[in-house]
């Protein structure tokens, strides 16, 4: 089981060595943070079940914890990250469903065509 406070802990860290590294990128990042989160149509809490949801279906373990984290200092509820949750699932399952057409449409265009009825190969 992962040590979230530990992970996070952790991380925080190696992104403070980034932003003495890069100072000019990781301060233009924190500037598109908080661009993107600051309140406006949509509260921080509403922000950051979206980046939570956004986390799960990119598969970015530290996002999870950092935008879980978030989330739930704004508010946010156990069953408004269920509900998250369970869009980032929906989200992971659609994408699938729409590149399984995407090959089939492939298939049609690339495959060799078939012998026509009753001709030998």
């Amino acid at each position: 089981m992962t040590d979230w406070k530990q992970t996070l802990s952790e991380r925080t860290a190696q992104m403070r060595e980034l932003r003495g590294g890069t100072p000019d990128v990781m301060k233009a990042f924190g500037a598109l943070a908080q661009a993107a989160t600051a309140p406006k149509a949509l509260d921080a809490r509403t922000k950051e079940l979206i980046a939570l949801g956004i986390a799960v279906a990119i598969r970015c373990d530290d996002c999870i914890g950092f935008h879980v984290k978030a989330a739930t200092q704004h508010g946010a509820t156990r069953e408004e990250l269920m509900e998250t949750l369970g869009m980032a699932i929906y989200m992971g399952a659609g994408p699938a469903v729409m590149y399984a057409a995407r090959s089939l449409e492939a298939a049609a265009q690339l495959a060799p065509a078939a012998p026509a009825a009753g001709t030998a190969d």
